[in-house]
């Protein structure tokens, strides 16, 4: 399984944000959305990743208010990154060794999509499930051995 069958299911909707926006506007816009991340773009290429957890450290931070602080310094500006092509467990390694919860999906510079990690653990468990029915209907329809085939 890859990246691209999670976006294939998923859909393409995205949500972006400008590093020069205020973090409260995008506070707002992942509260209103009911999202967890955005994807800091600028001049059309990918300059960072503002998770809940970046605007959280930002507020702590600031005594508790997000002030007039922008999208820039609370983003993560080196997020990691896929491609439509990586496979699951690729994606999977990533993500818990980086302890990153979303992950923006760029082909040749092209945002294509953000996979977060509930998006891999559906996959994973879609699959497994998948491969359960087929092992019991495979055994259930298991032939009978003819008892004069074996002597």
């Amino acid at each position: 399984m890859k990246v691209l069958d999670i976006l294939r299911v998923k859909g393409n909707t995205l949500y972006t944000v400008q590093p020069d926006e205020p973090l409260a506007k995008a506070a707002e816009i992942m509260a209103e959305k009911d999202i967890g991340s955005l994807v800091v773009m600028e001049h059309g290429d990918l300059v960072g990743m503002l998770t809940f957890r970046e605007v959280l450290v930002c507020i702590v931070k600031n005594g508790g208010e997000i002030g007039t602080t922008r999208v820039r310094k609370a983003m993560d500006d080196h997020p990691l990154t896929c491609t439509s092509e990586t496979a699951m467990d690729e994606v999977r390694r990533m993500m818990l060794d980086r302890h990153a919860r979303y992950m923006p999906v760029m082909d040749n510079r092209m945002l294509m999509g953000v996979i977060s990690f509930y998006d891999v653990a559906k996959a994973v468990v879609d699959s497994q499930n998948f491969e359960n029915k087929m092992l019991k209907a495979y055994i259930r329809d298991w032939p009978v051995e003819d008892d004069a085939q074996e002597s």
